[in-house]
């Protein structure tokens, strides 16, 4: 027997007992807090059900991205794109990992036309309950992820599905709030598992690698979770003969709950960023990043939008400071070093909100100033992001 027939031997063994430890169908009725709105849902199955290409997607964090899964087809999202394929085997169904580590929904409001929208998607599952703050900050940045999901032409089906941290902690409050607006379906791994957890009935590392990502069992629970809602969608689709599939009937979108600010929105990688001014700053391709290492070197963009974000590298190394400012108003300091070991993350940051409508000038200045635990200056700018764009 070959070591990689071997390992995948032990893995399903160990998922086989771990499994044998709790009966998760059991916690279905928890994890479902709301079927919601079905009819676009019931759209995209009724797609599948005549054979035609069906596009699966999921964009969250690094829990999306498959952290802590011992292979891709083991992450909650493939298996999800498995129920798919079983439940409709003459569908093309298509899958899209759109996560990315260490990132929250404004990033993923920022980025979802390049990672996501593009790639035309039917149905979308969102997770940002752990990255994102339980806030009404995030539930705006959310909102505007999921309102431009929800005006694509081929009207995506959204499911919300919620995390936890190892508290039981997670934004589910605050987006929720935005997934009942929408009348969204809503699965929480949350729900289902955190009270057997807190009871003592079901050990925190029987589904968690560690404090926030799961494990292989952990993945396939909450890719139980969503395909149970799939399920109750499925079996109360308003159809049953396969050849007389209606095209449900869609709802407008409602009006924004908080904002439509992020609904419009622009991401410019440092490679698009072209500077209006620039001492001591160079470009590195390779790595997509403004860096500098010499104090007092001072770049500036122009930006359209009424919201500005910034993203820089963050990571326990020779790391400094930056000042940035926005048309030469109150100045803001982002730190490029943290005490953290495990690795380093792109930062987004909101450095400027309610601006006039047109372009401001980003102005970015590396300080002498640096933490205490780092001995060195260098700064990534990986890119700048804007909301509240001129509408297209």
């Amino acid at each position: 027997m070959h070591l990689f027939q071997k390992a995948l031997l032990l893995t399903l063994t160990l998922l086989s007992s771990a499994a044998a430890a709790f009966d998760n169908k059991a916690l279905y009725p928890q994890s479902l807090v709301s079927t919601g709105d079905l009819s676009r849902v019931w759209q995209v199955m009724a797609k599948a059900q005549r054979g035609e290409k069906v596009t699966v997607a999921v964009i969250g964090g690094s829990i999306t991205q498959g952290a802590k899964a011992a292979k891709p087809e083991l992450r909650y999202g493939n298996l999800v794109a498995d129920w798919w394929r079983k439940t409709f085997p003459k569908a093309e169904i298509t899958f899209v990992n759109a996560g990315i580590g260490a990132t929250g929904s404004n990033f993923g409001a920022l980025r979802a036309r390049r990672d996501l929208l593009s790639h035309n998607p039917d149905f979308v599952v969102v997770e940002y309950g752990v990255n994102d703050g339980n806030t009404q900050a995030f539930a705006e940045t959310l909102e505007g992820l999921i309102r431009q999901i929800l005006k694509q032409p081929n009207q995506p089906a959204v499911i919300q599905l919620f995390m936890m941290h190892q508290d039981g902690g997670n934004a589910q409050e605050w987006h929720g709030k935005v997934g009942g607006h929408y009348n969204l379906p809503i699965a929480s791994y949350r729900d289902a598992l955190w009270p057997e957890i807190n009871a003592g009935r079901i050990a925190w590392d029987a589904v968690m690698a560690d404090e926030v990502h799961p494990n292989d069992l952990g993945h396939a629970c909450a890719g139980q979770y969503v395909n149970h809602l799939l399920d109750v969608a499925w079996a109360t689709r308003p159809w049953k003969d396969a050849g007389k599939t209606p095209v449900p009937q869609v709802q407008s979108l409602p009006a924004p709950l908080f904002s439509d600010l992020y609904e419009f929105t622009a991401l410019f990688e440092a490679p698009d960023l072209k500077p209006l001014n620039n001492s001591g700053w160079k470009l590195d391709e390779t790595r997509q990043n403004w860096v500098s290492d010499k104090p007092g070197s001072v770049i500036e963009f122009e930006i359209d939008g009424t919201a500005i974000f910034t993203m820089h590298f963050v990571i326990k190394r020779a790391m400094g400071k930056a000042k940035f400012q926005v048309d030469g108003g109150a100045p803001t300091v982002y730190d490029g070093w943290f005490n953290q070991t495990w690795g380093g993350y792109r930062s987004t940051n909101l450095l400027a909100k309610d601006l006039k409508p047109g372009k401001h000038v980003v102005r970015i200045e590396l300080l002498e100033e640096k933490n205490p635990g780092s001995d060195g200056h260098e700064f990534k700018i990986f890119g700048i992001g804007a909301a509240g764009v001129t509408r297209q």
